[in-house]
């Protein structure tokens, strides 16, 4: 495996002209009707806009069956699948919602309220209709086999630890997760790790397949903001293993911690400042009101 540097191919910035005080987490494209979706970790609501920022309005009311502060989405067909959480408190409840785009109607919700803390905070869906969620708080991915309504463990594993990002192969043989060992590569049929621990990959938040490589927004290096940008990971001819990562985006000065993307036709898109470091999820408090600014998208050809 090796990193290759940044490259300077062309970008686009598209200002949103949302509420500044969404704080973002989530964001999904509908490539059919060309809609970004986003949510709020804040207001608990989903808004969108068509994708050059015009017609924006709100999707989800707040709290709206159920919604929390908003997580992890992802578009299939005419359905829009979004996680939820609650940000306090010692325990946590995570709510899935199942939402027709077409009609703004809930088809669907899932809930895990227990003692145990968990983020389920991450999901990709196959074309079986298989979910699977990422929990950021344990070494488990939750499977759902829709219709059923059963939430099961697909597996736990420390090879897995505290997954954030995840995406599945276009052809449902494989999933990759953004683990605190790296990105893993695990066989869904027989749910054996593929690739070995390369600690080379951390702090990765979303994750995206495409092509036969993965997309992944690092933003953790507080210390070193230069380890920090989208990168790239090639993947070998049948998807088990990194021959090599590049960094394609730098994250700069107007950069405010960007965390998860998607793609439609052939262009990755990415809020380049949620402000995240502006927000304390303990007390659902902006820090500074005065600091808010608008939410801008980044469009980029995916190489």
């Amino acid at each position: 495996m090796s990193l290759i540097g940044c490259s300077d191919q062309k970008t686009e910035y598209i200002e949103l002209d949302f509420e500044n005080d969404l704080i973002p987490e989530g964001i999904a494209i509908d490539s059919r009707t060309k809609k970004v979706y986003l949510n709020s970790l804040k207001n608990n609501k989903i808004v969108f806009s068509d994708l050059d920022g015009d017609n924006p309005s709100t999707f989800l009311k707040s709290k709206e069956h159920g919604y929390l502060s908003g997580f992890g989405m992802t578009i299939k067909g005419d359905t829009l699948y979004a996680l939820s959480n609650k940000l306090t408190g010692q325990s946590n409840t995570s709510v899935l919602l199942l939402l027709q785009l077409s009609t703004k109607t809930l088809i669907d919700s899932y809930t895990i309220t227990d003692n145990d803390f968990r983020y389920l905070n991450d999901l990709t869906i196959s074309t079986k209709n298989e979910i699977f969620i990422t929990d950021s708080e344990s070494n488990k991915v939750y499977k759902i086999k829709r219709p059923s309504k059963k939430i099961e463990i697909y597996l736990d594993s420390e090879e897995i630890a505290n997954s954030n990002g995840i995406t599945i192969s276009s052809n449902d043989k494989y999933l990759y997760l953004a683990s605190t060992k790296g990105i893993r590569i695990v066989e869904i049929d027989t749910k054996k790790v593929l690739n070995e621990v390369n600690k080379e990959f951390l702090g990765i938040d979303g994750l995206k397949f495409y092509n036969n490589n993965l997309y992944g927004i690092v933003n953790v290096h507080s210390r070193d903001t230069s380890k920090n940008g989208l990168f790239k990971y090639n993947l070998n001819n049948n998807g088990t293993g990194i021959l090599e990562s590049k960094k394609i985006v730098e994250f700069r000065e107007n950069f405010n911690i960007p965390t998860t993307l998607d793609i439609c036709d052939g262009y990755i898109y990415f809020v380049i400042n949620t402000q995240l470091d502006n927000f304390d999820g303990n007390t659902n408090k902006v820090l500074d009101l005065k600091k808010l600014e608008s939410y801008k998208l980044m469009k980029i050809k995916a190489q």
